[in-house]
């Protein structure tokens, strides 16, 4: 069966009448008159979707609890949408932690996640209840004992470990490699393990966590990563006498950004990860563990779209065509990052043919400032409006102000409605926190 991360474009997707596409039953074109360009648009119907469809694949194992990854995109509006669908939250700031406790997520059900919590946000992670923190190094072990004992509380905990397991995905995004700054190494695990007995007794060792990286197209790297940990809780049983309960796997499962992109279903990865649970439980003498799953951009990406308004181009002699766009790096700095590829379409020409092959450049002062190199498109004018497919995940959530450009509106489409989720920033947001010192103010 497929699943919504294997389309490149939200699952309501269609051309209207007008020749205009059409996603939630709202017309992208008059979404960008009404709430203006760039905006940032999300289904709802491919969110529910996807977020259902993870919970079907893993239906048949009795202990799976699902954690969306919210750096992939994270509004109060969000939170609300996959709490109603059951879904816990992996959070990994102080910010995303408020954000979910003030939208009423239930805490229990998350998990705090991070190479460098402050004390500060262990704190606030103790207080709200969250259910369970991941340990990613020995400086935070000690901070969050110091933490729990000043709360006078127990807090169960993961430890984070670098399981060895090198994806073929970008070098930025690869998570799980023995070269990581991300968690233990598995040679320290034991020294983790002993001062959480021997010292730090607010601290509850449950279980073990992983992540192998991002937009991961490979299936058997999950069978692998699940064995691996398995294996080390093995070992840590047979040594130290803890029977853990839990591993928590990440996410990382890869959408289809264009044509050449394929993707597995969740199906697929469910299937690896569930036959390797019963072999390698088999093979270890273990209990099954609960397991934790952590996806992010296969649950968001294909659900959002972003809106551009093509304004000026230039035609290089015997070179290539560039349209510009009133948006790009700040809003969408994955192609500059990454070297991101996209597919877009012209939102008001969409039943029109290609005409000519066109790079689609941003507004902002940066010759790298390119979302699409040469895509093959109807031929643009000046208020043309572009639509680019699965910017759900890590656009607004990495989107910054640079050339003091101001941040994008997001809105969410469903059954012909449309509703801000994010307002769109104004001016006098953007210098809200700006401070002029006394001693150079005018006189």
């Amino acid at each position: 069966m497929n699943t919504a991360n294997q389309s490149i474009k939200p699952i309501t997707t269609k051309i209207n009448d007008k020749g205009h596409i059409e996603i939630g039953g709202c017309d992208t074109v008059e979404l960008a008159e009404k709430y203006g360009t760039p905006l940032y648009v999300y289904d709802e119907e491919t969110i529910r979707t996807m977020a259902r469809q993870y919970k079907e694949a893993f239906k048949d194992y009795p202990k799976v609890s699902m954690l969306y990854a919210s750096k992939a995109f994270m509004t109060k509006a969000v939170v609300r949408i996959l709490d109603e669908e059951g879904f816990g939250f992996d959070l990994v700031s102080g910010g995303e932690i408020y954000t979910a406790h003030t939208a009423g997520a239930d805490m229990k059900k998350c998990l705090f996640n991070g190479n460098n919590k402050s004390y500060d946000e262990l704190e606030m992670a103790i207080n709200v209840g969250i259910g369970l923190i991941s340990v990613d190094n020995f400086l935070e072990l000690a901070l969050l004992d110091n933490a729990a004992k000043a709360a006078g509380k127990s807090v169960d905990i993961l430890l984070r470990v670098t399981p060895g397991i090198e994806c073929h995905t970008h070098e930025y995004i690869q998570t799980g490699h023995l070269d990581s700054k991300f968690g233990f190494d598995l040679t320290q695990v034991d020294e983790a393990v002993e001062l959480i007995k021997d010292e730090h007794k607010n601290l509850n060792l449950v279980g073990l966590h992983a992540h192998i990286g991002s937009q991961i197209f490979e299936t058997q790297i999950y069978y692998d990563e699940v064995d691996v940990l398995l294996k080390e809780m093995a070992r840590i049983k047979e040594k130290f006498g803890i029977n853990l309960t839990h591993i928590n796997l990440g996410g990382g499962l890869g959408i289809k950004y264009t044509d050449s992109d394929c993707p597995p279903s969740v199906y697929e990865i469910a299937e690896k990860i569930l036959t390797s649970i019963k072999d390698n439980a088999k093979k270890y003498n273990m209990q099954e563990p609960e397991i934790h799953i952590e996806p992010g951009r296969s649950i968001i990406g294909t659900s959002g779209v972003t809106l551009y308004t093509a304004g000026s181009s230039k035609q290089v002699p015997k070179g290539r065509k560039y349209v510009a766009v009133d948006g790009g790096m700040a809003d969408n700095p994955r192609p500059s990052l990454y070297q991101a590829v996209y597919t877009a379409d012209v939102a008001n020409k969409a039943n029109l043919e290609p005409e000519e092959k066109v790079t689609i450049a941003g507004r902002f002062c940066e010759s790298g400032d390119i979302l699409i190199n040469e895509i093959s498109l109807p031929e643009l004018e000046e208020g043309d409006i572009l639509c680019f497919y699965n910017t759900g995940a890590y656009g607004y959530s990495m989107s910054s102000n640079y050339n003091r450009v101001l941040k994008p509106a997001a809105v969410l489409v469903n059954n012909s409605q449309s509703d801000i989720i994010i307002d769109r920033e104004s001016y006098e947001h953007l210098v809200s926190l700006d401070v002029i010192p006394d001693r150079i103010k005018k006189a």
